[in-house]
């Protein structure tokens, strides 16, 4: 088979695999959003997702958004690209004018670069907060304990936050950090709880993901 192939292939499993996981939880079917991660793939395999269906794809890099993504756009008008990996405040503005959604507002500096960038790109993409639920030291995100406060602070900017996202700990049973990211985000009425990758998406999804983040089950190896 082609690598288009694979992606077809792999596309269906991991579909089936959140409906399955969707209905276990007694959620409602089409509840939790498929983000494909295509980060280090060629936009070639964007395209076979695409053609496959796909629609919503995530990538680390702003500088790799900009090669792939502006040009897929006029054939693919609903495509919605997520901003997931860590972003320098000197991209902030790139975001912006690319990205759907940006996943990893994680800092006050970010939040004022993004709120100026969007005032001066006329664009509001979404905003996710990203929170270091295992108060991790290498990983970034703001701690559970500040999140409330961090939240206040972009609601005062006026950044348009509309959910939680989080990367547990790779040892241990992740189900606890769902539980509380999805959690916190109902206490504060945010309807986006962006959680759970090729690993343990299913399990997030028990504890109520919306959106799973899944790359390498579906494109295979980094490119």
């Amino acid at each position: 088979m082609t690598q288009a192939d694979d992606i077809v292939h792999n596309l269906a499993q991991i579909r089936a695999r959140i409906a399955e996981a969707t209905a276990r939880a007694n959620r409602p079917a089409g509840s939790v959003t498929l983000v494909a991660v295509s980060k280090t793939h060629p936009a070639a395999a964007v395209e076979a997702a695409l053609a496959a269906g796909q629609r919503c794809f995530g990538e680390n890099r702003v500088q790799e958004a900009d090669g792939k993504f502006p040009a897929l756009r006029p054939a693919w008008p609903d495509l919605r690209l997520h901003v997931i990996g860590a972003l320098q405040t000197n991209k902030a503005r790139d975001a912006v004018r690319l990205a759907d959604v940006i996943e990893s507002l994680d800092r006050p500096k970010l939040a004022t670069a993004l709120a100026e960038a969007m005032a001066r790109e006329g664009r509001r993409p979404d905003c996710l907060v990203q929170v270091n639920v295992g108060e991790e030291p290498q990983k970034a995100g703001i701690l559970p304990a500040d999140t409330d406060a961090f939240l206040a602070e972009c609601a005062a900017l006026g950044l348009p936050v509309t959910g939680l996202m989080c990367i547990p700990p790779a040892e241990g049973d992740p189900r606890r950090h769902f539980d509380w990211l999805a959690g916190r985000a109902a206490r504060h009425g945010l309807a986006v709880v962006s959680m759970g990758m090729s690993g343990d998406f299913e399990a997030a999804i028990g504890c109520g993901a919306t959106h799973v983040r899944v790359g390498s089950a579906i494109f295979g190896a980094r490119g």
